[in-house]
């Protein structure tokens, strides 16, 4: 019998499209043979690699970075836009967008070395659970994608993830979680600044933003951090559309899959209605782009580690709604 690769995978055409792929790019002497030092694959992190629901993990890590902050500067729960996230007005906070939230971020995470920030982004990962799932957000990785990153590994390729999300947060559990070198993740970053500190030299982190790896960004720092165009890219929204685009388009073999979330029962279904990270033009566009969809429901017999049971939470709180009180109805999100 022979070895599958992909065990979580149900025997699907995403599946075999995917195994052909591999097969094909990594046959010598064959017409579509790409040799290792090309044989390049970059992959989204958010609603990609792990769960993004009701929000992306990196809100959930900074509000609590935030409530910390505002003990010592009681003020700033009048202030806007740190208001809005310390009272979880959800609807204001979808306005404020991506970028918007890595800004407040930014502003409580200033003055942290790099190892402190590392030191603290691992302690947290380790002690907080999903509000709603009750699990650690390490666990809330999928499965088929580990096992499709483990596949490439072995097959010669190099695997980089590329993510609006915090690079330094990513850092803090690629290696460990995907097998994803530290520096083979691209992430949004904040300025820093050089310091000596007790005659050691360290760089501190600053409250402003250096740059936000989002839509046409994601290319262009492919470009700049890996030099070589990918001939693999995997995403799940708008936002990445331009990363699959820029792989897709290049000479010779390519690959660029989209995962569409349609599984309510074992994860969360959204496209159009997730403000945040939307999944329209994308999914529409799919077939016109020569990018393949990946399905949640149909194509990944397991999504989470252990077969995690249905979960009932909502696709997102109603705004100013507790994120800790799950409820089975949808809000309406306009």
């Amino acid at each position: 019998m022979a070895h599958d690769p992909l065990p979580s995978w149900n025997d699907c055409a995403a599946k075999s499209t995917i195994i052909d792929f591999v097969a094909r790019v990594t046959r010598a002497g064959g017409p579509d043979y790409v040799r290792p030092a090309e044989r390049i694959a970059t992959f989204d992190n958010d609603g990609t690699l792990w769960c993004e629901q009701p929000m992306q993990v990196q809100f959930f890590f900074g509000l609590a970075r935030l409530e910390q902050f505002a003990m010592q500067v009681p003020d700033l729960r009048q202030r806007q836009p740190f208001k809005a996230f310390l009272e979880h007005d959800i609807r204001t906070i979808r306005k404020l967008g991506k970028a918007g939230f890595f800004e407040v971020a930014a502003t409580t995470h200033a003055g942290m070395t790099e190892e402190d920030f590392d030191r603290h982004a691992r302690n947290w990962l380790a002690s907080t659970p999903h509000p709603q799932l009750g699990r650690p957000f390490t666990e809330l990785t999928y499965r088929p994608q580990k096992e499709l990153l483990s596949f490439l590994r072995v097959n010669g390729f190099k695997a980089f993830i590329v993510s609006s999300g915090d690079i330094d947060l990513i850092r803090a559990f690629a290696e460990e979680i995907y097998g994803v070198p530290r520096e083979q993740v691209i992430g949004s970053s904040v300025k820093s600044r050089f310091e000596v500190r007790d005659e050691r030299v360290v760089l501190a982190k600053l409250a402003a933003i250096h740059n936000f790896v989002d839509q046409e960004v994601k290319p262009q720092n492919i470009a700049l951090h890996i030099g070589r165009r990918p001939i693999f890219a995997f995403g799940n929204s708008d936002a990445d559309l331009p990363m699959l685009r820029y792989a897709r388009t290049g000479p010779g073999p390519r690959l660029a899959l989209l995962i569409h979330h349609d599984d309510a029962d074992r994860e969360f279904a959204y496209d159009r209605r997730f403000k945040v990270s939307p999944l329209s033009k994308a999914l529409d566009k799919a077939g016109d782009y020569g990018i393949t969809i990946v399905s949640m429901k149909r194509d990944w017999r397991i999504v989470f580690d252990d077969g995690f049971p249905p979960v009932e939470a909502p696709l997102a709180p109603e705004a100013g709604a507790p994120l800790d009180k799950p409820t089975r109805r949808l809000p309406e999100i306009h």
